[in-house]
């Protein structure tokens, strides 16, 4: 099965020169990433510009992931400022921040 996906996904060079740009792009749309081969060696991918978007999220994600657990690796808690005191240190006031709706974190 997975020759075959191989296969299917696959397509050569030479059909872009033989005009048929416009049907290999409608079979990425409708089909998903297709590998283009030259010289049997793969050369690019075609991605529609909805996965090409839903993959850089997912790499972007990613990224912050990592430098989220890096950063929690040298967390202290001993070396917080209470906000309190960063308020305080920024003349900043309750009333300042009641006019603000709340946000919301996923």
């Amino acid at each position: 099965m997975n020759i075959i996906a191989a296969i299917q996904n696959t397509i050569s060079i030479s059909q872009f020169n033989r005009g048929l740009a416009g049907k290999i792009f409608q079979d990425v749309k409708n089909s998903g990433a297709k590998v283009v081969m030259k010289n049997n060696a793969p050369e690019c991918v075609l991605l529609s510009p909805d996965e090409y978007v839903s993959l850089m999220d997912e790499v972007n994600d990613a990224r912050l992931l990592t430098l989220a657990v890096k950063r929690m690796e040298k967390f202290n808690p001993e070396e917080t400022i209470p906000e309190e005191k960063v308020m305080k240190d920024l003349g900043i006031t309750d009333d300042d921040l009641s006019d603000f709706d709340e946000v919301e974190f996923e």
